[in-house]
């Protein structure tokens, strides 16, 4: 679990994502597209749940990215090659499902954008077509744009300044899209609020849509309960029924509340530790 490399991505207006490259073979020899890990920077530390971006079984190493958003983040993104994680779990969660369905739309924005590279990869190897829209504040804020190039047949970049791309949202995009050809499948990773604003755009046009949550997790075995999410009426964990579920069914309300419970807490702990 020993840190080979450290990349920072991003460090613009306060925001700083940073990717880690892991020493972690077991773990990189049965990654799927999709999953995740959980993982302790130190002892003492909480454990935190971050998508798997990309899984070399040959050198057996994992990378993750991850914005330094909270107390624990901000810790990890302290540690340097050659720093040990205190612990790394996983693959954890159902791996996305990977077939042709046709013609696929993958919608990202912020720090999710990496999430749906690996999905990306792993749809257009298996046939097929792929359009991706990006969406982050500006132009400096994007991120894996070349990556996911390479991995789509066509890319939309949308900024909320319009300093680059087309100036609007990613469900601008989706929308314009969607009412001029029928596609199979929408995979969307990214804020709550753009996941939801992607299941209601799709839901008009009947388009099949998986989103992968990121609902607070503590255990992520399904043990704690921590994560639970409700969709089309039924309630689910996170960690092992998803992270990927249908977007047209879950309760984006009660997800996004829910995802909120803590941050009185999480401010508190980073104002006792401004340092970080």
């Amino acid at each position: 679990m020993k840190i080979i490399n450290k990349k920072l991505i991003n460090d613009v207006g306060g925001v700083k994502i940073t990717q880690l490259d892991i020493i972690s073979p077991d773990i990189a020899s049965k990654a799927l597209p999709g999953q995740f890990v959980m993982l302790m920077a130190s002892e003492k530390g909480e454990r935190i749940p971050l998508t798997l971006v990309n899984a070399d079984k040959d050198k057996g190493v994992v990378s993750l990215i991850f914005q330094e958003a909270g107390f624990t983040t901000k810790s990890l993104g302290k540690l340097n090659p050659g720093d040990t994680l205190y612990s790394l779990v996983g693959p954890l969660g159902h791996p996305t499902e990977i077939k042709k369905f046709g013609k696929v739309i993958l919608v990202g924005g912020g720090v999710g954008i990496a999430e749906i590279l690996p999905v990306a990869r792993a749809l257009k190897e298996a046939g097929n077509h792929i359009v991706t829209i990006l969406g982050s504040r500006n132009k400096d804020l994007l991120i894996l744009e070349d990556e996911l190039k390479s991995a789509s047949d066509q890319v939309y970049i949308m900024t909320d300044d319009g300093s680059y791309g087309r100036k609007g949202f990613t469900t601008d995009m989706l929308k314009e899209l969607l009412s001029k050809d029928k596609y199979d499948l929408i995979y969307s990773v990214g804020p709550i609020p753009m996941m939801k604003r992607v299941a209601l755009v799709s839901k008009e046009y009947n388009t099949k849509t998986l989103v992968s949550l990121n609902a607070l997790m503590v255990d992520a075995t399904g043990m704690c309960g921590c994560c639970r999410v409700t969709v089309s009426g039924e309630v689910k964990f996170s960690c092992v029924d998803g992270p990927d579920f249908d977007g047209h069914g879950v309760d984006w309300d009660e997800l996004e509340k829910r995802n909120k419970v803590y941050s009185l807490q999480e401010k508190h702990i980073c104002n006792l530790f401004p340092a970080l």
